[in-house]
């Protein structure tokens, strides 16, 4: 190989490689031989912490009325494996698969009682120590669906590689990875999702692995990663991860039932049956295992699909039941028994299956020294750049989605020119005082509702995506939030010059060009109060249901208080507070002045016509208690106010998804 064509950072760094042929060395890990144990771990939760808030108070039950049961999830597993192995966890469903893998990489927030320890090259696992050492890919895959393959990889390789790598080595990283997982063939394809058209199942969650690989971690574990996938499309990828470990890497995954092609590729195997290992060690050594007890697996069978069968619960009938539970709780006493005198509670058959603790350390080199190395791959960017990839990401993935964001304008379209032509049957005429006092409120009403289910429903499909990278420590809370609000600047601005100003001149309201852009000003910061909102609701509450009602309701209680539906003066006490922090009071007061400051007003009486100020109408309606500029003053103050609260939600309110609460 040319020594020009490669960058080889020392001290455990990776490597990279221009050339495609040399690709695959570059995910041979560099650094020191890593190693997971885990020593009589015991892990119980409790049934009542599952059940979310909101659904105890569907049951009409205050939440400490809700009593559950303490159900062990893993009973007393141990476990050792190092660099160079693939272990898989296997069982059936709710056997403890998922639990096990959320506890070693400090991801379970159940609540439960753990207890055993898990060591990570022999130091206890911590939220720090994971963060720097594991790579977790997830069951379900969450990435941008209008970015292409390259673009996703790009973005996250300038927020997760070191700071001190060029451009040119970041590319070079990404053009590596997408060689050694298959994809160069859709690299440039939007990886999409279940509305829009892309890449397949089987390249997604290579992608999603992808996005692991970048920063070449020594550990990688990933749940379930063939579920969802067709057999073909599983096998190869469970390919690429043998390949991955033999990249002097460690890679652990949970699946249900592999097919035999895909269960020879595993070197170590563990059994779960309700949480207790029934067998744990070799792959190859499984079926000798289990026939030497007792239970030949028959020809042409596959081995998994017959042993998972075999420790499976069948919860038909109490009999049924009972039953399974003594074979399963039999055979896992049996192999505590038989692996009881064994250091690493590993079956072994005459075959030293682990390396030797000299192969695994490299002469010469410190704990110290280790920690050192993995930190120089996970530094952070400082804030303001996160900021400048973000904003560029958010705008790449929203603007390239022509279909809503064409729905978004004609929806504001549709509403403006509904109301400008109603009221432009008065022709040349003026309108009356009664019905240019009901065209500024609804002004003020109509955009802003629609606006905060539409980004309620957006948060939400980014809720999931959010909470996993901020897990990662990808970004900051800070550096999201600022990407967020200023990169839907642009499309609020545009919607709303799209929606105020059909209506505004059809309807024939003021036409001084000052009068219209203090209305536009106006209406402006109505829909972004009303945006605001909706940011906070929708990550104040866990699912898309509970933040559509608040959202809902909170903009009812401003519309009923906005001085419109009955005046300032008769509400009640409670009411009266409301409507002081009603964005629409104090819009539809701003409007009501901009209007009718300065213009004159014929009202007829009988046979009489007075000629009246229109400051008057105001006064009438108890709306001059403030000046013009104290309205726009309040508007902005109750848009920095949602904004705070929405920022104290992302900071201090995990961001799953509905589906994970």
């Amino acid at each position: 190989m040319d020594t020009n064509s490669s960058l080889t950072h020392t001290n455990g760094s990776p490597q990279l490689f221009s050339s495609e042929e040399d690709s695959s060395l570059y995910f041979t890990y560099s650094g020191d031989c890593n190693q997971l144990e885990v020593n009589n771990l015991h892990y119980e939760v409790d049934t009542a912490a599952q059940i979310p808030w909101y659904e105890k108070l569907s049951e009409f039950k205050l939440p400490w009325e809700v009593k559950g049961d303490k159900q062990t999830a893993i009973n007393k597993l141990s476990l050792r494996v190092r660099s160079g192995q693939m272990l898989a966890v296997i069982g059936s469903s709710g056997c403890g698969k998922t639990s096990l893998l959320d506890i070693i990489t400090c991801r379970d927030e159940s609540g439960g009682v753990t207890s055993g320890h898990i060591l990570i090259n022999g130091r206890p696992n911590t939220p720090q120590l994971v963060k720097k050492s594991i790579a977790h890919v997830r069951q379900d895959d969450r990435l941008l669906p209008h970015l292409t393959v390259r673009e996703t990889l790009a973005f996250v390789a300038k927020l997760r590689l070191p700071t001190h790598f060029t451009q040119a080595q970041r590319d070079q990283r990404v053009d590596d990875v997408i060689a050694e997982l298959r994809l160069r063939q859709c690299a440039h394809t939007r990886v999409g999702n279940d509305y829009v058209r892309g890449i397949s199942g089987g390249e997604r969650r290579r992608v999603s692995i992808a996005v692991q690989l970048l920063w070449n971690p020594g550990i990688l574990i990933l749940d379930e990663p063939t579920s969802g996938l067709d057999s073909f499309t599983a096998h190869n990828l469970v390919i690429t991860l043998s390949r991955l470990a033999r990249g002097n890497r460690l890679v652990l995954l949970s699946v249900h039932q592999p097919r035999s092609d895909i269960f020879q590729l595993f070197d170590l195997v563990v059994l779960l049956s309700s949480g207790s290992a029934v067998y744990c060690g070799a792959a190859r050594e499984m079926v000798p295992y289990f026939t030497a007890l007792g239970h030949p697996c028959p020809r042409y069978c596959n081995p998994s699909d017959f042993y998972v069968d075999l420790i499976s619960i069948d919860r038909r009938s109490p009999e049924r039941e009972a039953q399974c539970l003594e074979r399963a709780r039999m055979l896992a006493e049996q192999f505590s028994e038989r692996v009881g005198d064994t250091d690493d509670h590993m079956w072994k058959s005459g075959t030293a299956l682990m390396h030797s603790e000299s192969s695994s350390s490299q002469p010469g080199r410190t704990e110290d020294d280790r920690v050192v190395v993995i930190s120089k791959v996970r530094d952070r960017l400082p804030g303001l750049q996160q900021f400048a990839i973000l904003i560029r990401r958010h705008m790449y993935n929203d603007y390239r989605d022509l279909v809503t964001v064409l729905v978004h304008g004609l929806e504001a379209l549709l509403m403006s020119l509904l109301v400008g032509f109603l009221y432009y049957g008065a022709g040349e005429q003026p309108l009356s005082i009664q019905d240019s006092v009901a065209l500024l409120y609804m002004i003020g009403a109509l955009t802003p509702f629609a606006v905060v289910l539409d980004v309620i429903a957006k948060c939400h499909a980014e809720r999931a995506m959010l909470y996993h990278e901020l897990e990662d420590g990808m970004y900051s809370v800070t550096s999201y939030f600022f990407a967020k609000v200023l990169g839907e600047l642009p499309e609020h601005c545009v919607f709303t010059l799209v929606y105020a100003l059909p209506i505004y001149w059809l309807a024939g309201l003021n036409e001084a060009p000052e009068r219209f852009l203090l209305n536009f000003l106006l209406v402006w910061l109505m829909v972004y109060c009303s945006r605001a909102m909706a940011l906070f609701v929708a990550a104040a509450l866990p699912t898309l249901q509970t933040s559509a009602f608040m959202g809902n309701s909170l903009f009812t209680v401003f519309y009923l208080t906005g001085g419109f539906v009955i005046s300032l003066e008769n509400m009640w006490l409670v009411a009266s507070w409301l409507s002081h922090a009603s964005f629409m009071r104090w819009g539809f007061q701003g409007l009501l002045l901009v209007q009718f400051r300065g213009n004159r007003y014929a009202i007829s009486v009988g046979n009489f016509t007075l000629d009246v100020d229109g400051i008057n109408v105001v006064k009438m309606m108890n709306m001059n208690q403030y000046p013009l500029y104290s309205c726009y003053l309040v508007l902005l103050a109750v848009c920095l106010v949602f904004m705070v609260l929405y920022y104290i939600c992302l900071k201090f309110i995990k961001q799953k998804s509905s589906q994970d609460w």
